[in-house]
């Protein structure tokens, strides 16, 4: 394997991306249909082992042509409000819908219950003025829990345990505000504490949860145990993953929902984009791409971290910082080297660029928005989506 194949680039073996993308307008979403099938077929396998369910979670990934795909290899959705529970409905047909929102709007909520199957409550407040609703619709009804126990080093945005967090209900404020009749309103329970990591991490919250609310979850029917589970990458521990979750299905009897997005589409796109101009500052050359950070990869700025590239080098003799576009100073993707100079028209590609990419994008200064593409099984690119000024336009006036 040539070293530029790691993981996220894995998808390009046996092709050289400057012939198989050179008819290709920039910048552009490439998403490769075989990469999603072997995470399928790792979480099916794994749901199988486990005895549980496993759901797409849409933020992470909501390109809805590949849920037909998709469906073959997981239990349904998960969504975070009406449009994304719609589009798991409609897209990913005859599958589960969950659905969990910090607070649900009135005028959205009678719309929403046609759709999802699982409502999951952020708070008591909000499962005493709808639950009876939901429950009279035929849903499943759960309630959101914050076990207070903080995995997370160094991305404390991602973070659903720490102090002040909006996200989920404390043990003090179910002793507080639950009742008996709210409580035989509940299905099951909801936590979501991870983000990228190993099941060391679900071990400790899933302790942190029995202390907390080991005496709800034998009243329960389910459990869903969220998602931030890194499920796909290859040094996951699913051995682990599958014995937590039997050990929970055994002493409990629920039945157990993960409901991973990064997982499914890991390392399952590329983002391909050319050298527009070269400017010096000082000792430093930046390379300005026709894409942007701030648009097209905000997670860059909001993890932040520094995406792959294929074809850069740790060794490498020559030093870029690579930067969008826009008027945004901080619209900067990273700091790379390279064995050779760039030079203007050059083409890159960054790797795992399926999760939390085409599904943030925005038009920030009117940059436009990258095509996206489907490379099937067989290595054939199609064009699935193309953006112009009236996206742009409509969404302002």
């Amino acid at each position: 394997m040539r070293p530029d194949l790691r993981p996220p680039f894995l998808m390009l073996e046996g092709g050289d991306p400057n012939v198989l993308f050179a008819d290709m307008p920039t910048p552009s979403f490439v998403i490769d249909e075989k990469s999603l099938m072997q995470n399928g077929e790792i979480l099916a396998a794994v749901a199988r082992d486990a005895g549980c369910k496993i759901l797409l979670a849409q933020k992470a990934f909501s390109n809805f042509a590949f849920y037909p795909l998709l469906s073959n290899y997981l239990a349904g959705t998960e969504a975070s409000g009406l449009f994304e529970a719609r589009l798991g409905s409609e897209e990913m047909a005859g599958k589960e819908v969950h659905v969990f929102s910090c607070a649900y709007r009135e005028e959205e909520f009678g719309e929403l219950l046609r759709y999802a199957d699982h409502i999951v409550f952020n708070s008591p407040a909000q499962l005493k003025k709808y639950g009876k609703r939901a429950k009279d619709a035929g849903k499943e009804v759960g309630l959101r829990i914050n076990p207070e126990c903080s995995t997370q080093k160094g991305h404390a945005i991602y973070d659903p345990c720490a102090p002040l967090s909006r996200l989920g209900t404390t043990r003090a404020v179910f002793e507080k505000e639950m009742n008996e009749e709210l409580l035989s309103l509940l299905d099951g329970l909801h936590f979501h504490t991870l983000c990228e990591q190993d099941a060391d991490a679900l071990e400790g919250t899933m302790s942190a949860v029995e202390a907390k609310f080991g005496d709800i979850l034998p009243r329960m029917k389910w459990l869903n145990m969220g998602g931030g589970h890194h499920i796909t990458r290859a040094d996951y521990d699913r051995e682990r993953l599958i014995n937590i979750v039997k050990r929970v299905r055994e002493k409990y009897g629920l039945e157990v929902y993960l409901e991973p997005g990064e997982a499914v589409a890991l390392n399952a796109g590329l983002l391909i984009c050319r050298v527009l101009n070269i400017v010096q500052n000082g000792e430093d050359l930046i390379a300005i791409l026709d894409t942007s950070a701030a648009c097209h990869m905000p997670d860059v700025i909001e993890m932040p971290y520094t995406p792959p590239l294929y074809c850069s080098s740790d060794e490498g003799k020559f030093r870029y910082r690579l930067a969008g576009p826009t008027c945004l100073a901080g619209d900067v993707i990273g700091d790379y080297r390279f064995d050779a100079p760039l030079k203007n028209g050059d083409l890159l590609v960054f790797g795992d660029m399926a999760i939390y990419t085409t599904c943030k994008t925005n038009t920030f200064n009117g940059m436009p928005l990258p095509d996206i593409w489907k490379r099937d099984r067989g290595g054939k690119l199609s064009l699935l989506a193309r953006f112009g000024y009236s996206d742009f336009k409509s969404r302002l006036g």
